[in-house]
């Protein structure tokens, strides 16, 4: 087997985003909980690249933070004028000096890109063809670079719509961008490249017609026209999310979960979901939730940056923020609020609660209207509850305190103190009973009514 050619990636992510009317850079905006970016890298990675450039533009750190948020070794690259697609590329030079294997190009915001379409991109790259060219077949071809083949079908050139013939604009196998090159080539070729075009912009897809000048044969690639789909408006965003969220939901189901209805589940990129998991109708799970096996997650629930654990039922109407960590068997109920609290084996809050900073023990039970007050004003505190524990409807408990197993609190209560385990705890006022009173105050209104109407 022949010994696998090292893998550089450089992915240009150096675009404003003009037509998103937005402050932010393009790639930095979100599909299925995830940076355009992201969604890029996390594809790129897969092949195990031995170096990775970003090429970002002036005043864009966040583009910078986010590329070393997922690549921690990538080198950002300025591209302090946008002069084209190869002037992008020329700018990872100093990142890649020294590397000698195949360069990838990649686009920050194509996110629908397959790690497998990356490979074989990379896999078409060999001696007689150090160049590969990543195209599809477009519905409507319209707006895109064309691919030229001669007569036995070789690629020979990439036309760019504006300077093609009225010929080439019937061809409905259009360039991608994505391009895979033998370091050594790129940068004997990429100096050779002008701008003598339309736009007058230096183009990557030149390459092409240099390498076949040279009398090298350049390979193709060809990947569904859907997983080279690009973000320049917002709806273009919409659509982007659309298909990955058809792409997640199919993804679920053939893993063994049960979704009543697809298109009102929203699934993250990164969302983790068990076998025989039923999730009902409009769920929005967001990043970093992990879902055991046989879960319930039902209808109009809100989760994101949670663990669920096995068996575990939640919602209807139920919110898990950040922290949640929902134990084995537990439920969670309609209009209950879960935030950086773990929920014990067995427990369970059926209804009209918020549990913050907390801990509850395993088969505790916590009543239709309990809170934890966990926060003062100024900082956050801790509620411990144990396990077996009865915490009656309408409960405040005012953190820090600890409740101790077995033990029982009173409905209404405002516990501002620990409890022992086994004990029962009640703080609220004490019940008064006036007799004949509400009768009284009837009479007594009515006379006051009936005397005002004879005035």
């Amino acid at each position: 087997m022949p010994k696998r050619e090292p893998i550089a990636v450089v992915v240009l992510a150096a675009g404003k985003g003009t037509r998103m009317r937005s402050d932010f850079p393009k790639v930095l905006h979100k599909a299925a909980g995830r940076t355009l970016l992201a969604h890029v890298l996390h594809s790129a990675a897969e092949a195990k690249p031995e170096r990775t450039v970003v090429i970002s533009g002036p005043g864009m750190p966040e583009v910078g933070a986010e590329a070393r948020a997922i690549a921690g070794d990538a080198v950002i690259a300025i591209q302090e004028k946008r002069q084209g697609t190869a002037h992008a590329v020329g700018i990872a030079q100093d990142g890649l000096k020294g590397f000698d294997g195949t360069v990838l190009v990649l686009y920050g915001d194509v996110p629908l890109i397959r790690p497998e379409t990356i490979s074989a991109l990379a896999q078409a790259v060999s001696e007689e063809s150090p160049l590969a060219v990543l195209g599809f077949r477009a519905a409507n071809p319209t707006g895109y670079g064309r691919l030229i083949q001669n007569r036995s079908g070789k690629l020979v050139a990439i036309r760019e719509e504006l300077d093609t013939t009225v010929d080439e604009r019937r061809i409905d196998l259009c360039n991608s961008g994505f391009i895979a090159i033998k370091a050594k080539l790129l940068w004997e070729l990429l100096p050779r490249i002008t701008n003598d075009n339309a736009k007058h912009e230096y183009y990557l897809t030149d390459l092409v017609g240099l390498t076949v000048a040279e009398g090298r044969q350049v390979a193709l690639a060809e990947c569904p026209e859907a997983e080279v789909h690009g973000v320049n408006t917002r709806a273009q965003l919409a659509q982007i999310e659309s298909l990955l969220q058809a792409r997640y939901r199919q993804e679920a189901m053939d893993n063994g979960a049960t979704l009543i209805d697809p298109p009102s589940v929203f699934l993250s990129a990164d969302t983790e979901i068990g076998k025989d998991v039923t999730i009902e109708p409009h769920v929005v799970i967001g990043p970093h939730v992990r879902i055991g096996d046989n879960v319930e997650i039902l209808a109009f629930s809100h989760i994101e940056g949670a663990a669920i654990a096995d068996g575990a039922r939640i919602g209807p109407f139920a919110r898990l923020r950040p922290g949640a960590e929902i134990g084995k068997d537990a439920h969670i109920g309609n209009f209950v609020e879960i935030k950086k609290a773990r929920i014990g084996e067995g427990a369970k809050a059926n209804h009209l609660t918020y549990i913050g900073d907390a801990s509850v023990g395993a088969r505790s039970n916590i009543g239709a209207g309990a809170i934890t007050c966990n926060y003062d004003g100024f900082e956050k505190h801790h509620t411990e509850i144990g396990a077996d524990v009865f915490v009656g409807s309408n409960t405040a408990l005012v953190a820090p305190v600890n409740v101790g197993d077995a033990s029982n609190i009173a409905a209404g209560s405002v516990i501002t103190q620990d409890v022992p385990a086994d004990a029962l705890a009640i703080a609220r006022g004490q019940q008064v009973v006036k007799a004949g009173w509400a009768k009284k105050y009837r009479e007594l209104k009515k006379a006051k009514k009936l005397q005002r109407g004879k005035r």
